[in-house]
């Protein structure tokens, strides 16, 4: 079976931590090799990048210059982590990608779309996720999720922020239904575990009939 690439994205406190790890062993149960990220991070430079971002003294950041900084962590992590898996057959599954990116970034704080649409086709050219997993809940369920835990410097953000992003993960979905697979994650893990192995089943019936 060649490799595949699965993504999950989402807004804060919907689970995509949990999610990925049921993912990773899911796969692994099947016998497939794989490699599991994330975004910001994945690499030495990425996980720098995520750390001052997320946590360091530099007060406001433009959508620009927060997608030149994941870009640029993005090009690195693709040529020394998601590309060579690929290539050699395993499966990433990484927490958030470039949809992130439109979403923060473009939605959430307004940069320009054709700006990060270059700086996209730059980075990654055709190279698309294969399977993305969306997971959704209402913004106030996931805020109210991480509400005991210490802000960063995208959780300091008020509502109308994470709203935007959900409405462009929303839309994005509705444009990408045979890539993106929104789940309801205001529900229990059982239930949530439910779909992503469904979904998980179908994809791997469908990803390896042409070896078959």
């Amino acid at each position: 079976m060649l490799g595949a690439f699965i993504t999950l994205e989402g807004i804060e406190g919907v689970g995509k931590s949990t999610a990925l790890n049921y993912v990773q062993k899911f796969l692994q149960a099947a016998g497939i090799e794989v490699v599991a990220t994330r975004e910001p991070g994945g690499t030495s430079l990425g996980e720098i990048v995520r750390e001052w971002i997320l946590e360091g003294a530099h007060g406001e950041l433009s959508g620009e210059l927060e997608a030149l900084l994941m870009f640029a962590a993005r090009s690195h992590h693709l040529e020394s982590v998601i590309k060579p898996a690929l290539a050699a057959g395993h499966f990433v599954v990484c927490d958030r990608f470039s949809d992130a990116t439109f979403a923060y970034q473009g939605a959430g704080r307004g940069a320009d779309l054709n700006f990060l649409q270059m700086l996209k086709q730059a980075v990654q050219g055709s190279l698309e996720p294969d399977l993305t997993f969306l997971l959704d809940a209402p913004v106030n369920v996931g805020l109210n999720r991480i509400s005991d835990r210490p802000a960063d410097h995208f959780e300091r953000e008020a509502a109308p922020f994470f709203e935007r992003i959900r409405n462009h993960y929303l839309g994005l979905a509705k444009e990408n239904k045979d890539r993106i697979v929104t789940i309801d994650a205001n529900r229990s893990r059982k239930a949530i575990q439910g779909d992503l192995e469904r979904y998980l089943l179908r994809f791997l019936k469908s990803y390896s009939a042409p070896d078959a």
